[in-house]
């Protein structure tokens, strides 16, 4: 209970700028209804329940399951049998990422069916099978993580150009949807479960981190493909899907249906994975494995209240804020965009479970707030670019994502490298539930109000800019910790 409670009060504390935010703006004259504001309390009462919740089974849960699955993998001492599970394990947690199933659906809606939810969600979900084999091979061949990067980019590059533009954004988005409240958590502390038995502990240290950055890339990789090979083009976003509810309890109890039967489908793949485990290889006393049990519980009755509260509270606010503001509000559009990037960020699940994984391997070297405080920066500045996409017609996603992973991967060549597996995991990590809802629907909604622009060309892609800006930051942040360690170590010299 105490455990729990600490857990409240942290997400507490990130839940409450949003919602005075949503609260200022509802005495703003035709902003809010009653009923969108009724709706928005009520889903950040159960976002804050739910997410507290889900901590918790992470906590007891899913971050052990991951490091008994990791420790066994690298005990075996077989490659071809950690291929192989990274590939179960790497469709499995993909195909069930709560994130994803939501993108998924948005684009199918958006499309009126042309990408069709299941066939997008098995396609990146093949992606990221395949990604996660090759980083578990990187870390085993200790093969540098930004060389990996440098060439993973590298062929991101040349698809790009080659796929219909429509098929950039949802591949990008794809990516930062794929690391979301789930997937994470597990891909985390199996990484630390396979390094922590290798014998340079610095190399050790260094591959913590990684194996979400290259995850994420099969995502944008198998969309691309997708889209060269379907050769679909001319695709126009309708907002068909974004109508209202006039109701306000009805909603709720609705999604929590469809919330717990989807949290319940992406839990029962690691749930079987752990059970076959435990019964061939881990062998776990009752007690340590009773607490895993209890823990996924936890995890599912969590995540169950989360993506109900997201789905019925936050997401029609962000879109009916979106209409408002883009309707001939346009540099108020772009503030707020920023204001909001900023503090959706702090209550991001995987965000609270990166950022307690990196000051845990660091040994407190690299502070949590700082990090957090980064990431919060980077996010806000990615959600106001996107804003200004929308507005601004000739700007195009590339002319964002074609620089800002030029200066990725060049400054992953300059800083300590294990700032650079930070650094992109966090870029994964910062594009979870709030943002895949939230932020999003607030960019279809700015995308829906402003003449000439198209919903799923421009408000598409929010994500993608979502999940690049981190990584610039950390990186940034990683360079000043090399200059500031160069200058103590003068000093001590000296």
């Amino acid at each position: 209970m105490n455990l729990l409670f600490e857990k409240f009060k942290e997400v507490f504390y990130s839940i409450l700028p949003i919602t005075v935010i949503v609260t200022v703006m509802y005495f703003i004259p035709g902003t809010l209804t009653n009923i969108q504001l009724a709706r928005f309390f009520i889903g950040a009462a159960c976002v804050t329940i739910g997410l507290s919740i889900f901590l918790l089974g992470v906590d007891i849960g899913i971050t052990p399951l991951g490091s008994h699955v990791g420790t066994a993998m690298s005990k075996s001492n077989k490659l071809l049998f950690v291929i192989i599970i990274g590939l179960i394990l790497g469709f499995f947690i993909s195909i069930a990422e709560p994130d994803l199933q939501i993108l998924s659906q948005q684009v199918e809606s958006v499309t009126a069916g042309a990408i069709k939810s299941s066939a997008l969600l098995m396609i990146v979900s093949i992606g990221v099978a395949i990604m996660l084999a090759l980083g578990f091979i990187r870390m085993v061949l200790n093969f540098p993580l930004y060389i990996f990067l440098t060439v993973a980019y590298g062929v991101i590059l040349i698809l790009a150009v080659i796929a219909p533009p429509e098929f950039r954004a949802i591949s990008f988005d794809s990516s930062g949807a794929t690391t979301g409240a789930l997937a994470v958590p597990f891909i985390l502390a199996l990484t630390v479960g396979v390094s922590a038995l290798k014998k340079d502990s610095k190399a050790s240290e260094k591959d913590s981190f990684g194996l979400v950055a290259i995850v994420s890339t099969g995502a944008i990789i198998s969309v691309l493909l997708m889209g060269i090979f379907k050769n679909i083009t001319g695709l126009y976003g309708s907002a068909d899907a974004l109508e209202e509810s006039n109701q306000i309890i009805a909603p709720f109890l609705h999604q929590f249906i469809e919330s717990l039967e989807e949290s319940f489908i992406a839990l029962l793949p690691l749930t079987v994975i752990f059970i076959v485990f435990q019964l061939i290889i881990l062998k776990l006393n009752r007690r340590a494995f009773s607490r895993i049990m209890k823990g996924l519980i936890y995890t599912l009755i969590g995540l169950t209240l989360f993506m109900t509260g997201v789905n019925s509270g936050f997401m029609g606010v962000g879109t009916a804020l979106g209409e408002w503001i883009g309707d001939g509000r346009q540099i108020w559009a772009v503030l707020l965009g920023l204001l909001l990037g900023i503090v959706t960020v702090l209550a991001e699940p995987a965000v609270h479970v990166l950022t307690h994984q990196i000051e845990n391997v660091t040994a407190g070297y690299v502070k949590r707030n700082i990090v957090m405080l980064t990431l919060a920066v980077g996010v806000g500045f990615a959600v106001a670019l996107s804003i200004v996409r929308v507005l601004v017609e000739p700007l195009q996603l590339w002319h964002y994502l074609l620089p800002g992973y030029i200066i990725s991967i060049a400054l992953s060549f300059f800083i300590p490298k294990l700032f650079v597996g930070i650094a992109f995991d966090s870029g994964g990590v910062a594009s979870g539930p709030m943002t895949t809802t939230f932020i999003l629907a607030f960019a279809q909604g700015v995308a829906k109000s402003v003449p000439g622009a198209d919903v799923l060309r421009d408000a598409f892609g929010m994500i993608a800019l979502v999940a690049m800006a981190p990584i610039i930051t950390l990186e940034l942040l990683g360079l000043l910790y090399k200059i500031k360690t160069r200058k103590h170590n003068h000093e001590d010299g000296a």
